[in-house]
């Protein structure tokens, strides 16, 4: 059910309740309020990381997805969301803020509030709960007068309008179920918005169907709650409000379809372009298969041209039509290291190269004569940019996190390398601040992504700069192509899945990576071989299993999920996952298979696993690791688990991520270092870590009756 606030009819009063005083006192600072250093002369704290204002996606490595960025209709201004979690609530402070193109400097806040938007991923037709944040990007009225977006309070998510010149913001809806989806009609006066077709019926139903018991069947996933997963459905109800009456009708065809377009896809789609003239810029395969390299078409009515340029074919993150050109946004070089812009023009042999970078470049958009994107490196958090597409200089339109330039920082080189399959992949070694060579030192291996700014791997768990801040160095990995990637005929991605898993393939080719890069470190820098950690989230996780399994290269380890395993995965990931898996190769959990767990389960292999590991998991995940670490403690190995109340695949809270860091930079200085840190809260850990090194299995801790 949805019910209908009337913008035009809301008074000062009424906006006032709209921003409680202490959700502003709160998010003071979701601007920052200093200038950047021109000297960096303090260290790096856990707070700096974890408050990071982040603009769009916070995973570095995602190109496909939405960009941030508004672009007003008079193409002067970007409207945009900014995100700060705040410690001290353990929440986000989130604002919808305004950006003049022509200037340099701060943004306006035209609405402060609400809560962190988490993505719903979809997995076997159902949806599951990821914990990553969404991007929510704002929809101007044609005139560009407001503009929409989502925002979630108590709970849920509204469509909420704001005045783009900051006389106020407030919620259009008030539904039950989260609105997913919003645009304008063509002439401004309605707000059309979606939610998940029958999303309110489908809870209400499953509520009924409790109250005589679930059915267990494929629509549960035991690891996340006994209550049935929601189907994933792209449908959407459409309904569209005149904001001069409050009057809600459906929406027409033409509207429903400006929603659809507006909602996040399931799935990532190559990018397109449609030209004022009709023409469209797409992307092509020569064959069936995803992995097949996608080649540059415009096509005209009946007739086509393909660009048979080198730049053309690969890597197309972004297309737009400018005049009668084409530009050109792809990730090339060794691995997909670098990003480049060019131009071309439908029917000409080659391309213009208008910029190549190293850095990363999101979410870019076309704005009058320039892209604006957001810009990061390894060193540098991201900053609102707008490229010249005549000669592709950049210039910074707002740094949201100033703050870094004062912070100092370990050294940054990037290493490349191939696998044993002839894959490239690289690496970025990370030192200590003030290393002086010849030093030996500890080093921890981070995965499975290493693009833009180094923060923690994939996931952010592990944080690289304060690792490095303690005297560790830092290999972040960037994984090479999938092993997959050399057998053309696959079709679909379970088929890819499929052919990675065969005999471990995937496995072994990730862990040739991680080792020859271990190898490059220690052979080019002053690496201790013999103090070499490893940490995993997700594929990365999978990676550190084989590896303790496969090599003896690693003196610590730590986890963020776990575990493959051949008497509980299948039970704990329920029917469907089961089911997925056997398709993929795993035998049946009634056959014993002891050779194909040979080299991937830990607890098959607990009696000759002596890497201390650490995991850290998701409440909705940690059943998973049960038989693993059940094995490994039975067998007096140095492993300890921690699980984290309502968390996701990636963990979301900010309290958590604070521990989750803590506790993994105690644990690489501890085994790697023999350190300890003083805090007085900390000798219970390290009286059963000690106990862990010592070889005998800690005795339970009473607890303090009261």
């Amino acid at each position: 059910m949805v019910s209908v606030d009337v913008p035009g009819r809301l008074g000062l009063a009424a906006l006032c309740l709209l921003f409680p005083a202490a959700a502003w006192a709160n998010c003071e600072d979701v601007l920052p309020t200093h200038e950047a250093s021109s000297t960096a002369n303090r260290n790096l704290t856990a707070a700096d990381l974890i408050q990071l204002r982040e603009i769009g996606d916070p995973d570095s490595a995602v190109f496909n997805g939405p960009s941030p960025f508004a672009v007003s209709p008079d193409g002067s201004r970007i409207a945009y969301i900014i995100n700060r979690a705040d410690l001290a609530t353990n929440s986000y402070c989130r604002a919808l803020v305004i950006s003049e193109l022509t200037g340099v400097g701060p943004p306006d806040i035209v609405d402060r509030g609400g809560e962190l938007i988490k993505i719903m991923d979809v997995q076997r037709g159902f949806y599951l709960p990821s914990g990553a944040a969404r991007t929510i990007v704002p929809s101007w009225t044609p005139d560009g007068r407001r503009i929409a977006y989502l925002r979630r309070d108590h709970g849920v998510t509204q469509a909420w309008v704001a005045q783009a010149d900051g006389g106020g913001a407030h919620a259009v809806t008030r539904s039950d179920v989260d609105v997913e989806a919003v645009a304008w009609s063509n002439d401004g006066t309605r707000l059309l918005y979606g939610t998940r077709k029958g999303a309110a019926a489908v809870r209400e139903e499953l509520d009924r169907e409790g109250q005589s018991g679930w059915l267990y069947d494929r629509r549960v996933s035991p690891e996340i709650s006994a209550r049935p997963l929601t189907p994933a459905t792209e449908a959407l109800d459409v309904s569209a409000v005149d904001l001069r009456t409050g009057a809600v009708m459906p929406a027409d065809a033409a509207e429903q379809s400006a929603v659809e377009r507006a909602a996040p896809a399931d799935m990532p789609v190559d990018p397109e372009a449609i030209g004022a003239d009709g023409r469209k810029a797409h992307l092509e395969r020569s064959n069936t298969s995803p992995l097949t390299p996608a080649r540059l078409v415009v096509t005209n009515g009946d007739s086509s041209r393909r660009c048979d340029a080198e730049a053309c074919a690969g890597g197309i993150v972004s297309l737009w039509w400018q005049g009668a050109s084409v530009l050109i946004l792809r990730r090339e070089g060794w691995a997909k290291e670098a990003m480049a812009l060019y131009r071309w023009r439908p029917g000409a042999a080659r391309t213009t190269a208008l910029l190549r970078t190293t850095d990363v470049l999101h979410g870019c958009v076309m704005a009058g004569t320039e892209l604006v994107c957001a810009r990061e490196d390894s060193s540098t958090p991201r900053k609102v940019v707008a490229i010249d597409t005549a000669d592709g200089r950049m210039r910074t339109i707002f740094d949201p996190n100033p703050e870094f330039s004062g912070i100092r920082l370990g050294s940054v080189t990037r290493l490349r390398w191939r696998n044993d399959l002839g894959l490239e992949a690289w690496g970025d070694l990370v030192l200590p601040p003030g290393h002086k060579p010849g030093e030996k030192l500890p080093m921890v291996v981070v995965q499975y992504h290493s693009d833009g700014f180094l923060r923690g791997g994939t996931g952010d768990d592990y944080p690289i700069f304060l690792l490095a801040q303690r005297g560790i160095a830092v290999l972040s990995t960037e994984r090479p192509n999938f092993f997959a990637a050399a057998f053309p005929q696959l079709k679909t991605w379970y088929e890819i899945n499929a052919a990675n898993q065969k005999d471990w393939g995937e496995r072994r080719s990730l862990l040739s990576s991680v080792l020859t890069g271990v190898r490059m470190a220690v052979d080019r820098s002053d690496i201790d071989p013999a103090r070499v950690g490893i940490t995993g989230l997700s594929d990365g996780a999978s990676t550190v299993a084989f590896a303790l399994i496969n090599s003896k290269a690693f003196a610590a380890a730590a986890l963020s999920t776990c575990c493959m395993e051949p008497n509980t995965t299948a039970t704990y990931g329920g029917i469907a996952w089961a089911k997925w898996l056997r398709g993929m190769g795993y035998p049946p959990a009634t056959q014993d298979n002891p050779g194909f767990w040979r080299d991937m389960s830990l607890a098959r292999n607990a009696a000759r696993i002596d890497t201390p590991l650490l995991m850290q998991l998701a409440d909705n995940e940690f059943r998973l690791a049960l038989e693993a670490f059940g094995a490994l403690h039975e067998q007096n190995k140095p492993v300890e688990m921690y699980v984290y109340p309502n968390e996701f695949h990636v963990k979301w809270q900010p309290i958590h991520r604070r521990a989750v860091y803590e506790r993994n930079l105690d644990w690489f200085s501890f085994w790697l270092q023999g350190r300890e840190d003083s805090d007085a809260a900390k000798i219970a850990q390290y009286r059963r870590w000690h106990t862990m090194r010592s070889g005998a299995q800690p005795s339970p801790e009473p607890v303090p009756v009261r």
